[in-house]
């Protein structure tokens, strides 16, 4: 299993993942409510998704993520935990540094969703894999699928 956060300066996403990459749980919650409900998740795996600097400026809104990033980190109490770039989720998933959330999220369905309509969310009546993801779940997802290819998929297939 693998808890993956997206995080955000008041809300974050996150999405628990299965094995085989089938989501689980998720939702986008207010931070300070993700950090009182971190224990509940199993403790196998766990991947944040980290702020970087391109030496551009940025506003409060970023430094106020980077604060809920370490509070998240440091309560994350799991045996295996990365930090996952952007950049390393952009050519994990897209193989391209030009790669915006269209395109991470066309990524994630063809992989996971093939044939399957509306990016597999599916419909109401027939849902798919991915059905209620909206938004920043999709980059929450985006960062378990880059955990896994990155750090576990050699240890999974040996």
């Amino acid at each position: 299993m693998i808890l993956a956060i997206d995080p955000g300066n008041i809300d974050s996403a996150y999405v628990l993942l299965d094995d085989e990459l089938r989501p689980i749980s998720f939702d986008k919650v207010e931070n300070s409510r993700l950090l009182e409900i971190l224990y509940q998740f199993p403790r196998q795996n766990f991947a944040l998704e980290m702020v970087a600097s391109y030496g551009m400026a940025v506003g409060k809104e970023v430094f106020d993520t980077v604060f809920w990033i370490g509070r998240f980190w440091e309560k994350a109490d799991f045996p295996n935990k990365q930090l996952i770039y952007r950049k390393d989720e952009k050519m994990n998933l897209c193989h391209s540094m030009k790669a915006n959330d269209a395109n991470i999220t066309q990524a994630l369905a063809d992989r996971f969703a093939y044939g399957i309509p509306n990016k597999g969310k599916g419909t109401k009546k027939n849902p798919g894999p991915f059905f209620g993801f909206a938004g920043d779940v999709w980059q929450a997802y985006a960062v378990g699928v880059t955990y896994h290819d990155l750090y576990l998929k050699d240890e999974v297939s040996k």
